[in-house]
């Protein structure tokens, strides 16, 4: 899938995990998520993360990291039937804390079916 584009998504609860391995100066990263509404946040309520991990629809959720012998794990929760009907795009973002993404190896992103893991 290349930056910027879309695919259809075929189910409704999805787990997002982003993925790198850690290491001596490398920089961690966080996943999060935006709930908009005509292309902004209402409040800072429409932003989870892992100093706020839900929100209060119950329909967005932060999971946490999980560190595997060096294999990082960060992963967000999506149940689109619980989305509130005035959010129109909910976005999962990520950041780096102590360098560029560049710089993070194996780095990736998998967009799964939470029930089937698929």
């Amino acid at each position: 899938m290349s930056k910027g584009s879309n695919v259809p998504v075929p189910t409704t609860a999805l787990r997002v995990e982003l993925g790198w391995r850690s290491g001596p100066g490398v920089p961690d990263a966080d996943a999060s998520a935006l709930l908009l509404v005509g292309g902004k946040v209402r409040s800072d309520a429409d932003f989870v993360f892992y100093n706020q991990p839900e929100h209060s629809s119950g329909a967005v959720r932060h999971e946490g990291k999980r560190d595997a012998g060096g294999q990082v794990t960060d992963s967000i929760h999506v149940d689109l039937a619980r989305v509130e009907p005035a959010i129109e795009t909910v976005i999962l973002a990520a950041s780096a804390d102590g360098g560029s993404f560049g710089r993070v190896p194996g780095l990736y992103i998998e967009v799964k079916d939470a029930a089937q893991g698929t």
